[in-house]
């Protein structure tokens, strides 16, 4: 481990990013891929009803992830600030930690699911027309929760422990499975919504496997042994509280969601729309906007043993270049994706199979009002990680709250009162800016800090 901890001290910023970051954006954009090829081939096979039922069973797979990322990203940031501090049994012990509450709140998601199914689909904005697809489609689902958690937060894991490419490998075996499995389980043998489903937990379970594989078989640079997992259970809280600002991230999601469908099926009844097409148009829109957040936290992901690391090991030369590129990089992607959607809407559109014309109608204003300010959104998502990198998570985590609990929900509210249901539109871009310019002065407090330490110069 010492060759590989020096590496992240001494290697060329930018070399050491296109290491780690580019397998890590690759992952997370195809763990989020899970669920948009779903919605990719239901749009296109069964139709904008069962669309817009994976929308209301989306969240709760977004929570799965998030206690996934809580243990995982957490564990991830744990073993970076102990290698950096040269604390290598602290680390081995963190690991063990992580891994072994994956798989307890797994089962413990995966039964509550089961049980509390019917609730959970009201509670999302299920409607008369869309309630038989979402607990079709939910039911196969909660099945697959504990290889979700698994995969989910071992990406993390493995990622932190030298071998992003495997982290890689894991999630694009998963979406393979998946995408594969969507078209033969929909159109060559008939099942519908509940095939989607099953190609779903067919590819988690493949992704988990790996993961599993790679640690049983000692793979890791850190090798567990069964001493490893004594008294590991004592970790689970202190390694996971290190992820909470991405837990946060995710559980905000799934909050917004179920007042954002809730307003969209209320509001959308009393417009020319309907109460299903709002849901589901934006339930989209929300789908392409998880790809572009995942590219973000891939990178951050990536960036975050190097920032740990040299923060650790107080060498902050090499933290404010590792800050510069990775904030450039995703204003840049952001700055892209806004110009695609306001030229071109459409094409993103039909990837879901366009229906008619009120629908492509609402579609394209999701795309070019709610998606209009993702600049600012970037700067957000790159404090929030930075914060964690650098053992703030209650920082990084209130950062989040104030993007989507204190400003988006409010708006969200008062906005559809206003303008009906076109107000849970705007109420994107109007939180985005309140979030982003909040962001940038956090970011700026940071990077002054920063300069004020002992700097190791950066190589």
């Amino acid at each position: 481990m010492e060759m590989e901890e020096d590496r992240l001290g001494t290697e060329r910023i930018g070399r050491l990013l296109r290491i780690f970051a580019l397998p890590s954006v690759i992952s997370l954009v195809l763990n989020a891929l899970y669920n948009m090829v779903d919605q990719i081939f239901i749009g296109q096979g069964v139709g904008y009803l069962a669309n817009g039922a994976t929308n209301v069973i989306f969240p709760v797979t977004q929570f799965a992830v998030a206690v996934g990322l809580l243990i995982g990203d957490g564990t991830a940031a744990y073993i970076n600030l102990k290698l950096g501090a040269r604390d290598g049994k602290a680390a081995e012990k963190g690991m063990a930690a992580g891994l072994l509450g994956l798989v307890i709140v797994g089962i413990v998601i995966m039964v509550l699911f089961n049980a509390l199914l019917l609730p959970i689909c009201h509670i999302f904005g299920a409607t008369d027309a869309t309630l038989p697809y979402a607990l079709e489609y939910g039911r196969i689902i909660a099945i697959g929760m504990l290889f979700c958690v698994f995969a989910s937060g071992a990406m993390s894991i493995v990622r932190a422990d030298g071998n992003p490419k495997v982290a890689m490998i894991g999630m694009v075996v998963g979406c393979v499975f998946n995408i594969i499995g969507d078209p033969v389980a929909i159109f060559l043998l008939d099942m519908g919504v509940g095939g989607a489903a099953w190609a779903t937990i067919l590819g988690q379970a493949a992704n988990a496997l790996i993961y599993v594989f790679y640690f049983a078989a000692k793979k890791s640079k850190i090798v567990l042994t069964r001493d490893s997992f004594r008294g590991s259970v004592k970790y689970i809280w202190r390694v996971s509280k290190l992820g909470l600002s991405s837990f946060t991230t995710q559980l905000c999601v799934v909050i917004v969601i179920a007042i954002q469908n809730n307003l969209l099926v209320y509001y959308g009844a009393q417009s020319a729309y309907g109460a299903e097409i709002p849901m589901t148009a934006l339930g989209v829109t929300m789908k392409v906007f998880t790809i572009l957040q995942c590219a973000v936290a891939g990178l951050m992901a990536g960036a975050q043993p190097i920032l740990s690391y040299n923060y650790g090991s107080a060498r902050y030369g090499r933290v404010k270049q590792t800050l510069a590129i990775t904030l450039g990089i995703s204003v840049g992607l952001m700055a892209v994706a806004t110009l695609w959607f306001q030229v071109a809407p459409m094409s993103i559109i039909r990837i879901f199979g366009s229906e008619d014309e009120l629908y492509n109608d609402f579609a394209m204003k999701c795309l070019r009002i709610f998606l209009s300010l993702l600049v600012l959104d970037a700067f957000q998502m790159v404090a929030s990680s930075f914060l964690q990198s650098e053992g703030k998570s209650l920082l990084g985590s209130m950062l989040v709250l104030l993007r989507q609990i204190v400003v988006s929900i409010p708006v969200m509210i008062v906005f559809s009162r206003i303008f009906g249901v076109m107000g849970v539109l705007y109420s994107g871009p109007v939180a985005g800016a309140v979030v982003g310019v909040t962001s940038i002065l956090i970011l700026a407090r940071e990077w002054k800090n920063l300069s004020k330490g002992p700097v190791v110069k950066a190589a």
